[in-house]
């Protein structure tokens, strides 16, 4: 069974969720909150016994780029959805930085939310397909592309897609080995650094890899 918390401000958006999940066998909402500070100290009670929590980034009293900051330093297990309205490039890295394992758009039908919950569950990333919008950096981030091989840039679109590397080889129908090969320059190549740098900039460029 996975238990989920949901903190979200609006409570017919809680109740919908909720009445949705109940015809789910596999999860289970056992706590609903409408600001950070409740999430936490819904948290410190029930900890032990969470596995996802589903947080909207605009929130009275402490928002969701905090409060995902706090849960991932006090209770590293539980893994972190953003469910929110925003698209900016810069609130989807905060988010991700904080620690976020998934990001969706409230617009996401929730068939959807149910995969990304299970995804995370299982240790993998589910970002929404529609993000990010572009900002003033995206000629300088195609100039950057310029520098990546087709194969690379194939790697990237599919890294995108939250593909892991086993994924990738048997997509490219080529080995693991070369996946983490490429992976590795194509960091140098786009001077990035950091784990989840490459899927970052993957869904920056929005998957416009043609």
């Amino acid at each position: 069974m996975i238990n989920i918390i949901i903190a979200e401000d609006h409570n017919s958006l809680i109740d919908g969720i909720d009445l949705f999940f109940s015809f789910e066998k596999d999860i289970e909402v056992v706590g609903r909150v409408n600001d950070g500070q409740a999430l936490l100290a819904l948290l410190e009670q029930k900890n032990r016994n969470i596995h996802v929590v589903i947080v909207d980034i605009r929130m009275p009293i402490l928002d969701g780029i905090e409060a995902t900051k706090q849960i991932k330093k006090l209770y590293p297990h539980i893994k972190v959805i953003a469910f929110t309205m925003f698209r900016k490039r810069e609130l989807f890295n905060k988010m991700v930085d904080a620690g976020a394992k998934g990001y969706l758009l409230k617009n996401t039908k929730l068939p959807i939310l149910l995969q990304a919950i299970r995804a995370v569950h299982d240790g993998q990333t589910y970002y929404d397909s529609d993000l990010p919008i572009e900002d003033e950096n995206s000629t300088a981030d195609i100039k950057k592309e310029d520098k990546l091989t087709k194969r690379q840039n194939q790697i990237l679109e599919l890294i995108g897609k939250s593909y892991n590397n086993k994924e990738i080889a048997e997509k490219l129908f080529i080995s693991e080995h070369t996946v983490t090969t490429h992976r590795k320059n194509m960091m140098e190549k786009l001077n990035l650094k950091g784990r989840d740098a490459l899927l970052k900039y993957a869904l920056n460029r929005g998957y416009d890899f043609d």
